[in-house]
């Protein structure tokens, strides 16, 4: 493992300064940040540990919540108001991790972990463009099965592995940041970035800025919502195919809903198109099953993930029948 220093700042300030360094990177729980080093594939000259910065989950004016940074995942699932108001959070925290590692890692931290893809790990014998920019891709031709479908490019096929962040971009979450220049707010959705030809570049982040909470807004259909995970074990494992769902139905037809894919994308995938596709339509495992059909006219799958098509066809028509009330 490469030297490095480390520092514990006293504010957000203090660590933006830190951070301002080159070759400094802002340290959470360290549930993945640690691994890489170890890995010797992330190689800081400098870790800035902001787990000290503020945690709290706090009620907004408007009636949303804001998660500090810092919060850890168990916090946040266990959240009264979580649990209560954002169901598909609080159990896509719980599908995601071992108990151990929801203790430890903070949702900061959930937001920037990086794939998980066997030839970024491999660094020894694979080619791996997020890891050696240009250097290429040996999953597209090699084991592929739990490469992605969606939001591929000819550089990358990795997925993204959060649970929690398929449902934030389902509930419309909003990153705010903090950097030199000032704060700002980026929607989930915007945040991580499609590989395209940079694969390496993997947010739209810029180099020292810090994520300080995420803001949930009011949205009062959550409160019927849901996260599902199909994996290869019930145990901890990351996701072939994940749906975060929440519907409201009214006289049997979809009012509004919000719908996103884990375990399929090279990010937290939001399917504006299905969503648009049920809007106004009838609440039945026939509008369901072409809603995600119309979500999945693009999908580009490799010879060993084909699969993963008809697997989230059939997750998403069946989460959504569940939300309808079971009808579908």
């Amino acid at each position: 493992m490469k030297p490095f220093t480390y520092a514990r700042p006293a504010d957000a300030e203090d660590a933006l300064r830190r951070g301002a360094a080159a070759g400094a990177r802002y340290l959470g729980g360290g549930t993945n940040l640690v691994d890489l080093m170890r890995e010797t594939i992330e190689r800081p000259g400098a870790l800035i540990d902001v787990t000290g910065l503020p945690g709290a989950i706090e009620e907004t004016a408007d009636g949303g919540l804001l998660l500090g940074a810092a919060a850890r995942n168990t916090a946040v699932a266990e959240h009264r108001a979580v649990r209560a108001r954002y169901p598909v959070l609080a159990r896509a925290i719980v599908a995601g991790a071992s108990p151990q590692i929801r203790n430890m890692a903070t949702v900061a931290g959930n937001l920037l972990q990086r794939t998980r893809c066997v030839y970024f790990y491999d660094h020894a014998g694979s080619r791996c463009n997020k890891r050696v920019p240009g250097h290429g891709c040996d999953a597209i031709d090699g084991f592929n099965r739990e490469s992605a479908i969606l939001g591929t490019s000819p550089a990358c096929v990795a997925t993204h592995p959060s649970d929690m962040c398929v449902a934030l971009a389902a509930l419309d979450a909003v990153v705010h940041t903090r950097s030199a220049g000032g704060g700002r707010t980026v929607p989930l959705t915007g945040l991580h970035r499609l590989p395209g030809d940079h694969p390496e570049i993997e947010t739209v982040l810029q180099p020292g800025e810090l994520v300080t909470a995420v803001e949930l807004p009011p949205l009062p259909l959550a409160a019927r919502s849901t996260y599902r995970k199909v994996r290869d074990r019930a145990s901890y494992a990351f996701a072939l195919v994940s749906v975060a769902a929440a519907l409201q139905v009214d006289g049997g037809a979809v009012r509004d809903v919000r719908l996103a894919l884990g375990g399929v994308a090279t990010k937290p995938w939001r399917a504006w198109r299905a969503e648009e596709a049920l809007r106004g339509r009838p609440a039945s495992a026939e509008s369901f099953r072409a809603a995600a059909d119309a979500e999945l006219a693009d999908a580009r799958p490799l010879p060993g993930n084909g699969f993963k098509i008809e697997l989230a066809r059939r997750t998403i028509t069946a989460v959504l029948g569940e939300l309808a009330g079971g009808g579908a």
